[in-house]
C-alpha cells in the first residue's frame, strides 16, 4: 500500500455545545441511565458559569489543525469524542467512507487507564469492526516536548507570586474508581511518573499530587482529593498554591470550573491564594508532540 495516506484519529472526552445540550449529553456519559432533575440543573449551572457551552470540540479542532500542518499530506487527522459529536463511531464511518485502512489512534488523555483510555479504544476498534487496520498509542505522559511545556507552564505560573519558593505545588488529574487498583491499572503510577519529572524540570524542591473531579458516585475514588489536600496544607500554615492539571490538555469544565471557580472559592474560604497553570490547548510544542507520537506510531507498523 505504498503513498496511502494513513488516517490519525485524535480522541477526546467530549461536552456540550450549548445548555440545552446538556441533558442528552449526561444521558451519554451515564450509559442512557436518567439524571435526576436536580442533577441536570447543577450541571447546567456549571456550564452557564463557564460561558454555557464547553470549548472542548474547538481546542480538540485546534489541535488537530496544528497537527495536520505538521504532518503533511501523507496523514489526514480526524477528530473523535467519546461521548458527543462528532462520535468516535461517526468518524470512523467518514475516514473508511474516505478511503482509509489504516489508522493511528491517539487519546487526548496522557495517561492509561483501561477504565478512561481504555474505553477510547475500544469504541475505536468496535467501529473500525477489522475494515481499519488500527494502531493504538497506550499513553505518551512520558513524551519530552509534553513534560518541557508543563515545566514552563510551572516556571512562568510561580513567577506571579512574590515568593516563588513558599508556593505549594499541587498536580492535579481526573479521578477515578478505586476499584481499577485491583486490576493492576498503572494509571496512578503514571501520573506520579509525569509530575516527578515535570518537578525536575521545574526545579521544584517539593510538590504533591492529588485527584480532582470525581464522579457524584458512592463509591470510594481516588485520593487525595486536591480540596482536601489544600485544606490541609493551609491549615499547616502555607498560604499560597498553584494548580497543575497535568493529567488534561485543554481548557474544558473540570479546568474552567472545577479549578478556577470551586477551588478559587475554597481558597478565598481558606484565606489563601490559588493559581494554575496555563492550559496547553494548541500550543506549538503539545502540537508538535502529538505528531511525532502519530508518526512514530504509523511507522513502528512499517505504515511509512
Amino acid at each position: 500500500m505504498a503513498g496511502e495516506q494513513i488516517a490519525v484519529l485524535l480522541m477526546a472526552y467530549g461536552g456540550p455545545g450549548s445548555l440545552d445540550e446538556v441533558e442528552p449529553y449526561l444521558l451519554d456519559v451515564r450509559g442512557g441511565r436518567p439524571t435526576s432533575p436536580q442533577f441536570v440543573d447543577e450541571i447546567k449551572a456549571r456550564y452557564a458559569r463557564i460561558g454555557g457551552r464547553s470549548p472542548i470540540r474547538e481546542l480538540t479542532e485546534a489541535q488537530a489543525a496544528g497537527v495536520q500542518r505538521v504532518l503533511g499530506e501523507r496523514l489526514a487527522v480526524y477528530v473523535g469524542m467519546r461521548h458527543w459529536h462528532p462520535y468516535i463511531r461517526d468518524v470512523v464511518q467518514r475516514m473508511l467512507a474516505e478511503g482509509h485502512r489504516r489508522a493511528v489512534g491517539i487519546v487526548l488523555a496522557p495517561h492509561y487507564s483501561a477504565m478512561s483510555v481504555g474505553a477510547y479504544q475500544k469504541q475505536l476498534l468496535d467501529a473500525a469492526a477489522g475494515r481499519l487496520e488500527t494502531a493504538l498509542v497506550r499513553s505518551w505522559g512520558d513524551h519530552p516536548k509534553f513534560l518541557d511545556l508543563v515545566a514552563e507552564r510551572v516556571a512562568q505560573a510561580l513567577q506571579r507570586f512574590p515568593s516563588p519558593q513558599a508556593v505549594q505545588v499541587l498536580f492535579t488529574a481526573h479521578s477515578l474508581p478505586e476499584r481499577i487498583l485491583a486490576s493492576g491499572d498503572q494509571y496512578p503510577a503514571e501520573l506520579r511518573v509525569s509530575a516527578a519529572a515535570v518537578a525536575r524540570r521545574a526545579g521544584l524542591a517539593t510538590w504533591h499530587f492529588a485527584f480532582q473531579s470525581a464522579g457524584a458516585t458512592s463509591e470510594p475514588w481516588l485520593g487525595p482529593e486536591a480540596g482536601a489536600l489544600m485544606t490541609e496544607l493551609a491549615g499547616q500554615g502555607h498560604e499560597a498554591f498553584l494548580i497543575v492539571p497535568i493529567g488534561f490538555v485543554c481548557d474544558h469544565v473540570e479546568v474552567l470550573y472545577d479549578v478556577d471557580i470551586a477551588y478559587r472559592a475554597l481558597a478565598e474560604r481558606l484565606g489563601v491564594r490559588l493559581e494554575r497553570t496555563a492550559s496547553l490547548n494548541d500550543d506549538p510544542r503539545l502540537v508538535g508532540a502529538l505528531a511525532e507520537i502519530a508518526h512514530n506510531a504509523a511507522a513502528t507498523r512499517g505504515w511509512l
